[in-house]
């Protein structure tokens, strides 16, 4: 428990493993879009009045999830490579788009310990890029994974 004293102390965002499948990706240095979902909003005016009532319209949307990693040689960036020729197979000029997918989870530690779970299931890759080749500067060479998923849940560990 990050109790310190009479306070609790918050979680740090550094550090957390992201999981694919079984194989765990160290290589990982940010992810966005830890979204539980939202729902739309339907606006429903109230005839012959100025006012308008808000109702859920009950379908939930979620967030992409942003992966963004060092390339480094690692099995990593053969293991997101793989997924992407897969869903785009540019070289038979076919492509599988949402149809090849995958489970996985982020877990978030504390001090070496898991504290949150986030799983996401059947993810599949929507778009990745990598950052710009620059003379003169010391940034680490980086991919930018975008993946679409059928919901983000939050379980204990």
């Amino acid at each position: 428990m990050p109790q310190v004293g009479d306070i609790w102390e918050g979680y740090k965002s550094t550090e957390y493993l992201l999981m694919v499948g079984s194989v765990e990706s160290p290589s990982v240095t940010r992810i966005t879009g830890l979204s539980e979902g939202e729902y739309d909003t339907i606006e429903q005016p109230d005839g012959g009045s100025s006012h308008v009532h808000k109702i859920s319209s009950t379908k939930v949307k979620f967030d992409s999830l942003t992966i963004e990693r060092r390339v480094d040689g690692s099995p990593d960036d053969q293991l997101f490579l793989d997924w992407w020729r897969e869903t785009f197979n540019l070289t038979e000029n076919t492509s599988h788009g949402s149809s090849i997918r995958r489970n996985g989870q982020i877990i978030k530690r504390h001090n070496g310990e898991d504290v949150m779970v986030f799983t996401f299931k059947d993810a599949w890759v929507k778009s990745s890029k990598f950052s710009d080749l620059e003379a003169g500067t010391d940034n680490f060479f980086t991919q930018t994974i975008v993946l679409e998923h059928e919901g983000l849940e939050r379980i204990s560990p």
